[in-house]
């Protein structure tokens, strides 16, 4: 994922305003504020790559443009924008921002807990928008740090229940001390340039099958 400069692909997802009259001063407000976050990118050389919509479409789009950031601009209670891009992204994370005119910080704790990196209320201005997608990114990226080094030590406690059992079955079985067990596990391993830990799943599941 490149830095925060102008290679940063950013893709905004926004409810369309097309459907509301001139005299609906919420969609007007927010159709103001949409376009004063999209000059702020421009202003501060993002590559910007598309306005989406929050449809059923959008897991497609995203898919195809690969942008670097999401940001959703829309009113807080507008729920169903957010768990869309959150759909959208469940099977390849990226950091989401939320811009929104909205005071009501009650929604803050749900947006957070649907992956939200940054959740921004009212105030914008362009000299606010690169400070606000640079932390968010730093947020994201420690995040999927934390989430790799969870997903290691998880794995590794898996693959050392694996290689206790698969010992523990040829101490039973062969009469093997512990250390002669996983010397032996060890040897196979090597000779046949596998990890221990598949060489140990892979005699467990023999053994399952023979009974």
């Amino acid at each position: 994922m490149p830095g925060m400069n102008e290679s940063l692909r950013i893709v905004v997802v926004a409810p369309d305003l097309t459907d509301h009259g001139e005299d609906d001063e919420h969609a007007r407000m927010q159709a103001e504020r949409s376009r004063a976050l999209r000059i702020g990118l421009l202003e501060n050389r993002f590559n910007l790559v598309a306005m989406l919509p929050p449809d059923a479409f959008l897991r497609e789009r995203i898919a195809q443009l690969q942008p670097d950031l999401i940001i959703v601009d829309a009113e807080s209670e507008a729920r169903d924008a957010l768990e869309h891009v959150v759909m959208a992204t469940r099977d390849e994370r990226r950091p989401i921002v939320m811009f929104t005119n909205d005071d009501d910080t009650t929604h803050v704790k749900d947006a957070v807990a649907l992956g939200v990196s940054a959740y921004i209320v009212a105030g914008l201005s362009p000299e606010r928008i690169r400070p606000i997608l640079d932390v968010a990114m730093a947020r994201f990226q420690h995040e999927q740090s934390l989430r790799s080094q969870l997903a290691d030590a998880r794995s590794e406690l898996k693959d050392r229940k694996t290689i206790d059992r698969a010992k523990g079955l040829l101490m039973q079985r062969q009469g093997l001390t512990e250390q002669a067990a996983y010397d032996k596990l060890r040897k196979t391993a090597m000779d046949k340039g596998l990890k221990l830990a598949e060489v140990a799943q892979r005699m467990l599941d023999v053994a399952d099958l023979l009974g």
